[in-house]
């Protein structure tokens, strides 16, 4: 039987001094944490009209980010650019505070061509990393600016059949950047049987593709351990996010989408996991999702740099990176070769111009010494007349 979530008021952000770490630094952080409050960035991934700031808002209990306006985006076609907007706020719970940051990613997947329509988003995660190095290799490192995403939330959208081709390529990208959370967007869309089948498809290509995603950690001593396995066992979640109160048949007043069938509820354990996910990213795993940013995944990209760079050195521009170096060799090599094929083009039409030019020219010459020799013979016929009517008279 699944152990049931913890019961918590409120958005659940005050038991943030209260939550476990991994690690040995615990009761340290924990003090930290309780002094100065916490800081939270959070990205959602995913194609538009998922419901990505419907469940923010839903998350967090408060309108971060207002509804997105989708009547013109046939006019974004032109543009072809995965943007990033970055949304802050200040939470408040029982006299603890949360600088909460939320990074969006609009216009990702939502055209014909999404070839490296992920680079934006890979390329913010890296340069998060690479301003806080380098803030930290200053000599006054009091207060720096801290963008680092603790939590990246990619939206599936809900087809019933299986990751896409492009799902598959940025997760395994994000999974080594970031703590990657998979969500099935708009899970009321889906019956419950075809949700489980859905789910376990997921997790098969997963597992298949060798993508990492984020796992709650396990410690057989903690009383929270019936419920990380719960929460391991339903990734990839499925949510419904709503921000409106709907009454259902019983009579309550629940967050959720009213159909003529009946209510959806968020915070139905039935319906969709979405108090299983608000646990995750805020209740019970929070402090470990920024400890595992900072100690893996920022840590690593630190390595990485740091092996391949001197200290203060610069990062290598894409513009400098060997493989972009050849793209664009490439790139060059292709353009002269079609300039070359249009110049020979434009040289044998010229050349056919000319030779055309040259064949009506010695045409009209040729017409014009006829016309030369018809008026010869003429003026010859006309002295020929001319001399008979005289011989005559």
């Amino acid at each position: 039987m699944a152990a049931p979530l913890t019961s918590y008021d409120g958005i659940g952000i005050a038991n943030l001094p209260n939550q476990k770490l991994r690690d040995t630094k615990a009761p340290q952080r924990h003090k930290i944490v309780a002094k100065r409050g916490g800081h939270f960035t959070i990205m959602v991934v995913g194609e538009s009209g998922l419901g990505k700031t419907t469940l923010i808002n839903t998350l967090f209990s408060t309108e971060l980010s207002p509804p997105k306006n989708y009547s013109r985006r046939h006019h974004k076609q032109l543009d072809k650019l995965t943007e990033v907007e970055i949304i802050k706020a200040e939470l408040e719970e029982k006299q603890f505070k949360v600088k909460l940051t939320v990074i969006d990613t609009p216009g990702f997947g939502d055209y014909v061509n999404n070839r490296d329509s992920w680079m934006p988003i890979v390329d913010f995660i890296d340069d998060q990393h690479e301003a806080y190095m380098r803030q930290e290799q200053q000599p006054q490192r009091h207060e720096k600016i801290d963008l680092r995403v603790h939590a990246c939330l990619y939206f599936i959208r809900p087809t019933g059949h299986t990751l896409k081709p492009l799902d598959i390529e940025i997760m395994k990208r994000l999974g080594t950047r970031v703590n990657l959370i998979p969500v099935i967007a708009k899970a009321d869309t889906l019956t419950q049987n075809d949700l489980f089948l859905f789910k376990q498809r997921i997790r098969e290509v997963v597992a298949a593709q060798g993508i990492r995603i984020y796992t709650p950690p396990i410690d057989p001593d903690d009383e929270n351990a019936d419920h990380a396995r719960v929460l391991i066992d339903a990734m990839p979640f499925s949510i419904i996010g709503s921000t409106e109160d709907v009454k259902t048949p019983d009579g309550r007043i629940v967050k959720g989408r009213e159909y003529i069938w009946g209510v959806a509820e968020v915070e139905n354990e039935n319906h969709c996991d979405f108090k299983k996910l608000r646990s995750l990213l805020i209740r019970t795993h929070m402090l470990d999702l920024i400890s595992t940013s900072e100690e893996n995944h920022y840590e690593n990209y630190r390595q990485q740099q740091m092996e391949t760079r001197k200290f203060g050195e610069p990062k290598v521009k894409k513009s400098d990176n060997p493989k972009f170096k050849e793209e664009e060799e490439q790139l060059r090599k292709r353009f002269t070769e079609q300039v070359k094929a249009e110049e020979a083009r434009f040289r044998q039409w010229e050349q056919h111009l000319i030779a055309e030019r040259d064949r009506l020219n010695k045409d009209l010459e040729q017409a014009h010494s006829h016309i030369k020799q018809l008026e010869a013979e003429l003026d010859h016929l006309q002295v020929n007349m001319y001399g008979r009517g005289t011989g005559r008279r």
